[in-house]
C-alpha cells in the first residue's frame, strides 16, 4: 500500500536530495528495471544507499572516484533477500533513467519510477527479488493505472546506445 504522501508502507524509507518535482500533468505510466552494485560484484546494500544520499565515502574504493560526481537515485531498491528500499516519493521525479525515450517521448525521468535491483549482468538474480519485484509491480500497477505491462521495461530498453541493465540474467518471464 501507497501512502498519501507517496510511499510505500512496508518499505525501509530513506530519503535521497536527488529529486525534483515532475512536469506539471505527467502521467507515471512506466516502470524501469536496473541492476546495481557498489562496487561491481558487490551485493551489499549499503553503498548503494549512500550513493542515493550522496554520503558515499569515495576514499574507501577506487572505483568509487569513476562515480564521485554522480547525482542519482531510483525510487526502489530490492536487496539480495527481497527487502524493498525506496527513496524518493512516486509523486517525484527521481534521477534514474538519465538520457531515455520510450514510444518516443524524450525524458522517461518524467513518467516513471525506477526500481534498483541488487545484482549485475553477470549473475542471476535470487528468487526472493522477483517475489518482491512482482508484489511491487502489482501495487504500483493498481495506484497508477496507466502503468501497463508493456509498460515494464529494463534500463537497457529506453536508453540501449548508454545501457545493459537490468542485463541478460534478468528472467523476464518470472514477472507476473
Amino acid at each position: 500500500m501507497i501512502n498519501k504522501e507517496g510511499w510505500l508502507i512496508e518499505a525501509e524509507k530513506h530519503l535521497s536530495p536527488n529529486f525534483d518535482k515532475r512536469p506539471i500533468n505527467s502521467e507515471i505510466k512506466l516502470i524501469v528495471i536496473h541492476n546495481i552494485s557498489l562496487p561491481p560484484e558487490s551485493f551489499e546494500v549499503e553503498n548503494v544507499i549512500k550513493l542515493f544520499a550522496n554520503e558515499l565515502d569515495f576514499e574507501s574504493h577506487e572505483f568509487f572516484y569513476t562515480i564521485k560526481d554522480l547525482k542519482v537515485s531510483s525510487h526502489f531498491v530490492i536487496d539480495r533477500k527481497g527487502k524493498i528500499y525506496q527513496f524518493v516519493s512516486v509523486y517525484e521525479r527521481a534521477w534514474h533513467a538519465g538520457v531515455s525515450s520510450f514510444k518516443s517521448q524524450e525524458n522517461c525521468n518524467d513518467f516513471s519510477l525506477g526500481i534498483e535491483l541488487i545484482g549485475s549482468d553477470n549473475v542471476p538474480f535470487e528468487d526472493n527479488q522477483y517475489d518482491s519485484l512482482n508484489r511491487l509491480i502489482e501495487i504500483l500497477c493498481n495506484f497508477f493505472p496507466d502503468i501497463k505491462k508493456e509498460n515494464i521495461v529494463g534500463h537497457s530498453e529506453i536508453a540501449p546506445s548508454r545501457k545493459t541493465d537490468p542485463g541478460p540474467f534478468f528472467d523476464w518471464s518470472k514477472i507476473s
